[in-house]
């Protein structure tokens, strides 16, 4: 127990998981795939050991159903799974972020998963930006990984498609339809990373107002202009929308805290709800418009195209679905030639719920949507209510409790255009915030 109170293990613990999370197409590419692996089940062996270490902290039944019955579920697919083998794979895989999710959720509060989430990005951020200009100052030219996915046969493109290279050697092109990938190799996720980072940084300097000093006031700000600045540099639509779901969202929280009475409380319910439906209107109506706005066409970049090829699988199974895998297999069958977008295979259905649909059919998507309606519901009321101090009197609101919700509403939104919500950091954060929202100070949330 006294290596769990190392505040420097703590924090590499906590750090090591989070670049394993969001960083892992960076360790791929730099280390290989084996070396990943290693670490990841690493870092799994060392979240079950602080799970029994602290099992008087935690119990199954404390745990929520939802969530239970899902993994449940995904895991009894095997049985019927088309692909048993990739079942299995992707199960273990599963299985290790919801070990590692769980173990930060007993060991960390909030506070603390605030700080080492914000090192991290900060981390992710600042090389992201040193491999782009070096790329663009010393290579001068698009490059690949060191270490390619496992499955793509690089030599049957007669030109290899931009998706493929780690780096496209765009910095100097931003403004000029160029998009940075940053060290994890893909636009849209540094944008998502990015997204993050302006949340966490926006967070803590908030918190500054409540006495912490974790990050220095210039430096906070330092490092919102570079969050800033590299969602501008990603140019993903996706992010752009999730950004002004996050504000919107923000905003509402903060009326909501201001409301002191039920009828107020009631009246910007009222008022939000409207906001909601007039916005889901103007969506729906001026799609192509926003689309447009936002440089995308109207089959929001090919997507439509894929959600239609999976969906024909979908159909084919569509009670308990063909069996999980979350992230796909290339090498199994039907991932092989299900879809392709510029030449390249497709490992994703870039849609959570036609993807859960797909792996675990109807059945699968309630239990998924039942689970992700608790942890917005929850995450709400964390954020809304006035927390209460160990004497039960009305406490003082903190900008951590923020988080949750916050971070939602990007995976969410970020959701209907990626699978991300269901493999690595976003399936991480959903169990993290379903446990620790449930459970209470069970799981030492007091922070």
């Amino acid at each position: 127990m006294r290596l769990i109170g190392n505040q420097g293990v703590r924090t590499a613990f906590l750090a090591l998981t989070f670049v394993l999370l969001l960083a892992g197409d960076a360790v791929r590419f730099t280390l290989g795939w084996w070396t990943f692996g290693v670490l990841g089940v690493a870092m799994a062996g060392a979240s079950i050991w602080l799970l029994v270490v602290q099992r008087d902290r935690w119990r199954i039944a404390g745990l929520p159903y939802p969530l239970l019955a899902f993994l449940a579920f995904a895991t009894v697919s095997i049985f019927w799974s088309f692909y048993p083998a990739s079942t299995a794979l992707g199960l273990l895989s599963t299985w290790l972020i919801v070990f590692s999710a769980l173990a930060v959720a007993v060991t960390f509060s909030w506070a603390e998963i605030l700080r080492g989430f914000g090192l991290v990005l900060r981390w992710i951020l600042g090389l992201s930006l040193l491999f782009e200009l070096f790329v663009s100052l010393v290579i001068r030219g698009p490059i690949l990984p060191l270490f390619t996915q496992p499955g793509v046969d690089y030599s049957i493109y007669e030109k290899l498609p931009k998706m493929l290279y780690w780096s496209r050697n765009e910095l100097f092109e931003v403004f000029d339809e160029g998009r940075i990938q940053g060290i994890v190799g893909n636009a849209n996720n540094l944008g998502v990373i990015a997204l993050f980072a302006v949340i966490v940084f926006a967070l803590q300097l908030a918190e500054r107002r409540h006495g912490d000093r974790s990050v220095g006031r210039w430096a906070g700000w330092f490092w919102m202009i570079v969050g800033v600045a590299t969602l501008v540099f990603t140019r993903s639509a996706t992010v752009t929308i999730a950004l002004v779901g996050v504000v919107v969202v923000a905003a509402a929280i903060i009326l909501l805290r201001q409301a002191r009475t039920a009828r107020a409380r009631a009246v910007t319910w009222g008022g939000i709800a409207v906001v909601v439906v007039a916005g889901s209107v103007i969506l729906i109506t001026m799609r192509d418009v926003l689309l447009g706005l936002l440089g995308k066409d109207a089959s929001f970049t090919g997507r439509f195209g894929i959600w239609a090829d999976v969906a024909v699988f979908a159909n084919q199974r569509p009670v308990a679905g063909w069996g999980w895998v979350s992230y796909w297999m290339p090498w199994a069958e039907p991932f092989h030639d299900l879809t392709f977008r510029n030449g390249v295979r497709q490992l994703q259905a870039h849609n959570v719920w036609i993807d859960v649909w797909f792996q675990l059919g109807v059945i699968g998507v309630i239990l998924f949507g039942v689970l992700v309606v608790s942890v917005v519901v929850r995450s709400v009321v964390l954020a809304v209510e006035r927390p209460m101090t160990a004497v039960r009197t009305p406490g003082t609101y903190t900008a951590a409790s923020l988080l949750p919700v916050l971070l939602l509403t990007a995976l969410l939104i970020q959701s209907v255009a990626e699978s991300r919500l269901i493999v690595e950091y976003g399936f991480f954060f959903l169990v993290l915030i379903a446990v620790k929202t449930k459970s209470g100070e069970r799981v030492g949330v007091a922070g």
